[in-house]
């Protein structure tokens, strides 16, 4: 019997906001130093209030207009009870039967060229947990994490591969990226994911029985857990066995799900009403002003590039795919007016150094628009490609201005019609083997000239400009 995964996706995704869901503490705990980023509020002290932090309403609302949800005009919070020792106050504050945002859904590009909707039950708010280290002499817990605002987005049980799940969570990170609600970065635990996984004979309508498996902090680990919980799933019914309904966790190292617990219920949690946080009201002018601030997602960009710009669809998706990457060339093409040459510089030449120093785009040393100066310096035919090359280290370590940078260094292309056409001369009396070559119909044997006449000339006489002289020399020339 043949059977399909029916895979349904929560994403939980770090909220990009200065300080905690309900208190004032830094958000930006990223290699803080343990229980540092702490206070009574984040700690559940007795008698502590919590304060919703109005960014983190905004920002989550953001994110979920991006994903095309609808915003009630009324929403709350609940408490979600259950122990756990990174849970210092015995519950988590979530939202239960009124979340923020309820019935959206994004597309997603499979790899045979076919697209499929993946519907969204809800994003909704909640405050995290902390974080347990587990080591030989017992378990260390760290509270900087607790408090700190997730959206959990939570999928329909619409996808039916490792790839659409996949495909479907790398979206989710790119749009969230992109409208600023979560940096979504998973090497500093702002993106995890829990898989809810069933198997059913292929062509029944009714779901099997699933298990989840949480916290899954890598694309691999999602990839790597869907496959083996399918496999795992597949044998056991294969072989006449029952899949149980349990929670599970992922083994890194040895690529295996384990159970830990019976699967919870909402029953379970005792959902109820947090009664210290007054109801969210959102207005409908508090939506159309934060729809205004959705910019245009990486997809419609990437077309745009290829339609409008006339981009590669490899070069136009690579830049899209990266918000800060796409705003940096497009900051530098408003200097260049050169999109592909732009593309290419930054693609090749400035990404290979920001590799070589462990850099993102966000944290280049050269401005766009430094960059963008550069491209048009060579379209201008101010100064050679190959001039250009030579001197790219030095204006990326030090930002400097190329067209400063060429003058002071006397790099320009020599602009003397005169002198070049001598030294093109001299280039063809001396290699009358190479003209005879081009006279006889060898078209690649004029590069070999050039080269001589770009080495003479130290690289500073325009390519295009050489080729011409040297053309009409030859036509000219009785050798």
């Amino acid at each position: 019997m043949e059977f399909e995964p029916v895979i349904g996706l929560e994403v939980h995704c770090r909220i990009s906001s200065k300080t905690k869901m309900f208190c004032r503490c830094s958000n930006d705990i990223f290699n803080a130093k343990p229980n540092t980023h702490v206070c009574p509020v984040c700690m559940g002290f007795p008698g502590m209030l919590p304060l919703l932090n109005e960014e983190v309403v905004k920002k989550g609302i953001l994110g979920a207009l991006a994903l095309g949800c609808e915003i009630p005009g009324f929403s709350k919070m609940d408490r979600k009870s259950y122990f756990y020792p990174d849970l210092p106050k015995g519950f988590q504050i979530s939202q239960y039967d009124l979340p923020v945002s309820v019935k959206g859904g994004i597309t997603i590009a499979l790899s045979d060229g076919s697209t499929k909707r993946i519907g969204i039950t809800r994003l909704h708010l909640e405050d995290d947990a902390g974080k347990l280290t587990h080591t030989a002499g017992g378990t260390l817990v760290d509270f900087n994490r607790s408090g700190t605002p997730l959206m959990e987005i939570v999928s329909e049980p619409d996808l039916r591969s490792t790839e659409e799940a996949s495909l479907y969570a790398r979206q989710l990170q790119k749009i969230m990226r992109y409208v600023g609600a979560s940096d979504a970065d998973m090497e500093k635990g702002m993106m995890r994911f829990d898989i809810n996984v069933s198997l059913r004979p292929r062509g029944q309508k009714e779901f099997g029985v699933r298990s989840e498996t949480k916290n899954l902090n890598s694309f691999r680990s999602l990839e790597k857990a869907l496959d083996y919980e399918i496999k795992r799933q597949t044998e056991i019914l294969e072989s006449g066995g029952t899949v149980v309904q349990e929670t599970r966790g992922w083994d890194d190292n040895k690529e295996v799900t384990i159970s830990q617990r019976g699967k919870e219920e909402a029953a379970d949690y005792r959902y109820f009403p947090e009664p210290d946080i007054p109801p969210i009201v959102v207005t409908r002018e508090m939506v159309e002003e934060l729809k205004k601030q959705i910019p245009e997602l990486h997809d419609k960009k990437a077309d745009r590039y290829q339609s409008e710009l006339g981009l590669p669809a490899q070069d136009a998706h690579q830049l899209s795919h990266d918000a800060a990457l796409a705003a940096y060339f497009e900051a530098a093409l408003e200097v260049s007016g050169e999109p592909k040459k732009t593309s290419n510089w930054l693609l090749s030449e400035l990404m290979a150094l920001l590799n070589a120093d462990g850099l993102s785009i966000s944290e280049s040393k050269l401005a766009p628009e430094n960059l963008g100066k550069l491209v048009k310096l060579i379209e201008d035919g101010a100064i050679t490609g190959k001039i250009a090359k030579d001197i790219f280290k030095e204006i990326y370590e030090g930002n400097l201005d190329p067209e400063k940078a060429v003058e002071e260094k006397g790099l320009k292309v020599m602009s003397d019609t005169g002198e070049l056409e001598k030294i093109c001369q001299q280039i063809i009396d001396r290699n009358p083997q190479i003209v005879a070559d081009f006279k006889g119909g060898k078209e690649k044997a004029l590069s070999g000239l050039v080269g001589q006449v770009m080495g003479v000339t130290g690289g500073s006489a325009n390519p295009k400009s050489v080729n011409e002289i040297l053309r009409k020399l030859l036509a000219e020339s009785t050798l």
